[in-house]
């Protein structure tokens, strides 16, 4: 079986460095199950491509300690040729410092998101391709794959259940190999390990940044785990109970901290005035409220006729059972109630649910995510979602030494992330604007300091005619 990874980084020979591997050479490892070789088929300052060839040793695996063969079946398989159990565990032995995001040669480059393309030779997918799409277009990749038949000579046969996978995206190496370390066991139903707690443990581990967020979550629990139906209980509530702190302690805590910091501007209502107001400018009558909170900007959405599609979408379940209450669902209106919609949902992840909408609003969002995750969000929104108006809100740092109660050096926020000047915001809207096919303006929100700007900032961006 093969894995292919593909850098155009420049140079893009430093994807050896991220490897732990030297392109110049060969290098075979010898594992429990067969061998390992690792090489380049292409390594020049424009292009490097890292090979991962696993030659299973089928014959091996089956023998008794005294030499004899087990049935026929356990030689006559497709171990040696899919993508399986036994490339995940060659990934996590091979290119171990690579999938903890370890590079002591280059570490800011190991956290940096690069634009990869990994191939998958063959992979086993029963349920078809669009299950396949829906494990990893939700990541943010372009997927493309290619189908093989059962037999050439007899068409009539109809296709195999094996693909031909190619992966696209701008991500850090880390975390395209935890996906395919998590992905590849899900969609392999013969897998050669014992699964006990410990696979629990090294589920939640290697998917902790991704997994809880995703739409198939229950399905690649249950695959992982070979539907070991304790195991699969045990780790759900792993990973809803990570989830489940988010409200908590950001919401809760950290939310209400920054709104102490920023009360004598009364900021958040004017951010969302403004919000409100560009919108209306716009147009627009089907909005996103992405990572809507407890539906603030829903509720003023909700009480302007324009508005006659409204979806809010967070994270959080307990969020947005809070903004239901904050709502009324129970007693609104059944006209009312058609205009909006509720979602749980990440934004690093590719949803088809925000197609089709006029304008979105990013209201103080996009700090709160981790600086190598922005390009999965400007993928997921800008390339995917792709609506005519985006609307970005974000605090402005250069601001915070006139904020009293906040100590020099600290954010806002305890979640956020980073939080920009007016310079790295404008280069950030900028770089989307090129890539996407937009065009930027910005509006300070709050009192404007001559020296410092405004305490907020915000970019309107709009489709490129």
């Amino acid at each position: 079986m093969l894995l292919t990874i593909s850098s155009t980084h420049s140079p893009a020979t430093d994807l050896g460095y991220l490897l732990h591997k030297n392109p110049e050479r060969v290098q075979s490892f010898n594992l429990s199950f067969g061998q390992a070789r690792v090489y380049y088929p292409e390594a020049s300052a424009e292009r490097c491509t890292a090979a991962l060839l696993l030659d299973v040793d089928s014959v091996a695996l089956v023998r008794s300690k005294h030499g004899e063969a087990r049935s026929l079946a356990n030689y006559v398989n497709d171990r040696p040729y899919v993508a399986s159990s036994f490339l995940s565990v060659a990934i996590a032995q091979v290119f171990g410092s690579a999938l903890g995001g370890r590079c002591k040669a280059n570490q800011e480059l190991a956290d940096t998101a690069l634009p990869l393309v990994a191939t998958l030779s063959a992979v086993p997918c029963k349920s078809g391709e669009g299950f396949l799409r829906s494990l990893f277009e939700p990541l943010g990749y372009e997927v493309a794959t290619g189908n093989f038949p059962l037999d050439a000579t007899f068409p009539e046969w109809g296709d195999s259940p094996y693909y031909s996978l190619k992966l696209t995206g701008t991500v850090r190496l880390s975390e395209l190999l935890s996906h395919l370390y998590v992905l590849i066991p899900a969609l392999d139903a013969n897998k050669h390990y014992y699964i006990g707690d410990e696979e629990v443990e090294k589920l939640i581990r290697m998917g902790e940044s991704w997994l809880p967020a995703h739409p198939e979550r229950e399905n690649i629990v249950r695959r992982y785990l070979k539907h070991r139906a304790s195991l699969v209980r045990d780790a759900l509530a792993q990973l809803i109970q990570e989830e489940a702190l988010d409200p908590d302690e950001v919401a809760k805590t950290n939310a209400q901290e920054e709104a102490a910091i920023e009360r004598k501007t009364s900021l958040h209502d004017q951010r969302l005035g403004a919000v409100l107001a560009v919108l209306k400018q716009s147009g627009a009558k089907r909005i996103l409220d992405l990572g809507c909170g407890e539906g603030r900007l829903l509720a003023l959405l909700l009480k302007d006729r324009q508005f006659t599609d409204i979806l809010g979408m967070d994270v959080s379940y307990q969020v947005l059972e809070k903004a239901q209450d904050s709502l009324h669902f129970d007693r609104m209106p059944g006209m009312q109630l058609e205009r909006i919609k509720l979602i749980q949902g990440s934004l690093i992840y590719r949803d088809a649910r925000l197609s089709n909408y006029e304008a979105a609003a990013v209201v103080e969002v996009i700090e709160h995510l981790d600086p190598p995750r922005l390009a999965a969000f400007e993928r997921s929104l800008f390339e995917f979602a792709h609506p005519g108006t985006v609307v970005v809100t974000t605090p402005n740092r250069e601001y915070n030494p006139k904020f009293e109660t906040l100590p020099a050096g600290e954010f806002r926020h305890k979640d956020h992330r980073f939080e920009w000047t007016r310079a790295e915001f404008e280069a950030w809207s900028a770089s989307v604007c090129e890539r996407f096919g937009y065009a930027v303006r910005f509006l300070p929100i709050g009192p404007e300091d001559p020296e410092v700007g405004a305490p907020s900032q915000m970019g309107v961006f709009e489709k490129a005619p």
